[in-house]
């Protein structure tokens, strides 16, 4: 079975210790080493959570010498983004229609 984009992505962002690396990410390339320093989990599960966001897209990891930079990758957010735009125009449309009927109450319209 195949798992689209979409939903590897949104599995990835289940996981709060994956949210808070890419948090980090957001703020420029790390190692592994440092992007596990504020956890209390070994660096091989560490390790694990960097590469579920690497079969998500969400990072990648060059290689320059020794060091092995994590870096954080936009387009799958963006995706999410895009996704969740689409229920935005119905959750505007909803609220235009609470203040519309609010407005009809108490005699504003």
């Amino acid at each position: 079975m195949t798992t689209d984009q979409l939903s590897r992505t949104f599995s990835a962002l289940a996981d709060p210790t994956r949210r808070a690396i890419l948090a980090r990410l957001s703020a420029g390339e790390a190692t592994v080493n440092e992007l596990a320093e504020p956890f209390t989990m070994s660096l091989p599960a560490v390790s694990r959570h960097l590469k579920v966001l690497e079969q998500a897209g969400l990072i990648t990891r060059g290689r320059t010498r020794q060091w092995r930079p994590c870096r954080l990758e936009a387009k799958p957010l963006e995706d999410v983004a895009d996704w969740v735009a689409t229920y935005r125009r119905f959750w505007d449309g909803g609220f235009d229609r609470l203040e519309e009927h609010l407005r009809s109450l108490t005699g504003d319209a």
